[in-house]
């Protein structure tokens, strides 16, 4: 065959997915198999990093095989993953010596309190742009070496390797211990200027350096793959947002989109400086293409959106598929007066607060299941609104339009609904699952199967766009309420839980 393609793996949070795209970035094949989520205790959420290997391994066979293509009709393989979840193995045997600890396990909220101190959330933040919060990888890390006999003394000894799951996958890949600097930069052990490891950081989190992987730029060649994969050049990393960002071609300043997914993550490309949040969002690293400066970026990032539907089916029981909430909701023409503020796992931006539970306010006997789906769909659109305001405020810019990717676009209600709450339009594209596409990009970029990003810009198409309809008056009295249901959702959380 004389075409080739590029390959990305998309490591998710609740599965794994490879996505095959030609040279005009149009899907050709696709491939999914999720993974068990495992709950040991309330607040403690793990995966099987070798399940999550052998899916993948699955996903990438299943996508070639699908539409008859083999690896040497691969140019290159981009790897996009889950941010934060931490995942310890053996360098000898390869082996993990624990279940990975994912970005939404709440197990270090006393550790995170102890390590503030007496400066609180923003220790760390001029170091690595990031709050103190359960969300990040070194009180993971350090959660681990604490907790496991013996850990700390053969992770000093080099015994022991970290890595997110970028550097697992790259690891099982090509047997090289690597990272990119998107997600190096969420471990909070990064300096988010020089871009390596930072020793009073290390020091304070305490994390030996020897099991850290080598920082690396977003797309570069990091080696090619073994077994059945023999020969393939694994050329790109990025988390799953920054490979949005990529996706989404936001590579200009102020470019912003969102990615709504499990939860939902609204990122503006800043440039090449960092932009330091008085607002309660994070500074990261965007991409870093080869040996060119890095590019910044501020993110709001929201825990709970699509995983509220979820919950909404399968705990409530009140629709049978995610996609039925939009049938329901359009039930009813508004929520009744009621809102829900998801604090499944305390508050993220801009609120970084893990005291809080979440809340269902406003109920009456008006209230019905269509209001309830109102107020489910209702809650990202708030949860937005707050990010985008703290965004807004930090970068000295208003947001004018939004690019929105993810599994939960497909709800129009929701789109509408977004537009609405931020008053600006919110475009879709044609390629929705936009971190998957972004991987791929970064990949051919670094083997030459596109020429720049120019080229990639011209390949961007919007699929629907939504232009707000509601009245200013009412938009900012249904934030108003938002607000004060956010506010009950505070200190829930007492230190004998």
């Amino acid at each position: 065959m004389s075409q080739r393609y590029v390959a990305a793996v998309d490591q998710g949070t609740a599965s794994s997915r490879c996505l095959v795209f030609d040279e005009r970035s149009r899907i050709v094949s696709v491939s999914q198999i999720e993974h068990r989520p495992l709950y040991p205790r309330p607040g403690y959420v793990e995966h099987d990093p070798e399940e999550i290997w052998r899916n993948v391994q699955r996903v990438i066979a299943q996508a070639l095989s699908a539409v008859d293509l083999r690896v040497p009709d691969l140019v290159a393989l981009g790897l996009t993953n889950q941010r934060e979840t931490t995942v310890l193995w053996d360098r000898a045997t390869g082996e993990p010596v624990h279940h990975a600890i994912t970005w939404q396990d709440m197990r270090t909220d006393h550790l995170v309190r102890e390590l503030g101190g007496t400066a609180g959330a923003d220790r760390f933040r001029e170091r690595c742009g990031l709050p103190l919060a359960t969300y990040f990888s070194g009180p993971k890390i350090r959660w681990l070496l604490d907790h496991i006999d013996g850990l700390r003394e053969r992770a000093e000894a080099g015994e022991v390797l970290f890595g997110t799951m970028d550097s697992w996958l790259i690891w099982k890949l090509t047997g090289r211990h690597l990272t990119d600097v998107t997600n190096a930069g969420r471990t909070m052990l990064m300096h988010l200027e020089t871009l390596d490891w930072d020793d009073v950081l290390l020091d304070a989190m305490g994390v030996p350096r020897a099991m850290l992987p080598e920082i690396r730029p977003s797309m570069e060649v990091y080696g090619e793959a073994g077994g059945d994969l023999a020969g393939l050049p694994v050329a790109a990393a990025l988390g799953d947002q920054q490979a949005a960002l990529f996706g989404q071609t936001c590579f200009s300043p102020g470019d912003t989109k969102c990615t709504y997914g499990t939860g939902s993550f609204l990122l503006m490309n800043t440039g090449h400086e960092p932009v330091r949040s008085a607002n309660g969002l994070l500074t990261t690293v965007g991409y870093k293409v080869g040996d060119e400066p890095a590019t910044y970026a501020l993110e709001g990032s929201i825990a709970v959106t699509g995983a509220l539907v979820q919950w909404f089916r399968d705990k409530l029981e009140l629709i049978g598929s995610a996609s039925e909430i939009e049938t329901l909701a359009r039930t009813e023409d508004d929520n009744g007066g009621c809102y829900f503020v998801p604090a499944f796992s305390g508050l993220f931006a801009p609120h970084w607060r893990s005291d809080a539970r979440g809340v269902i306010a406003g109920l009456t006997g008006y209230i019905s299941k269509g209001h309830l789906a109102r107020a489910v769909l209702e809650a990202t659109c708030w949860q937005t609104r707050e990010v985008v305001d703290a965004m807004n405020s930090d970068a000295g810019t208003t947001l004018t339009a939004l690019k929105a990717d993810g599994g939960m676009t497909a709800n129009n209600l929701l789109m509408q609904s977004l537009a609405d709450v931020l008053g600006v339009p919110v475009a879709r594209p044609l390629v929705a699952e936009t971190p998957s596409l972004g991987a791929a990009h970064a990949a051919g970029l670094a083997v030459g199967y596109w020429t720049d990003v120019e080229e990639l810009r011209g390949q961007w198409h919007k699929a629907a766009e939504w232009i707000p309809a509601m009245a200013e008056p009412e938009r900012e009295r249904g934030y108003r309420k938002w607000r004060k249901a956010v506010a009950r959702t505070m200190e829930w959380v007492d230190d004998d839980d």
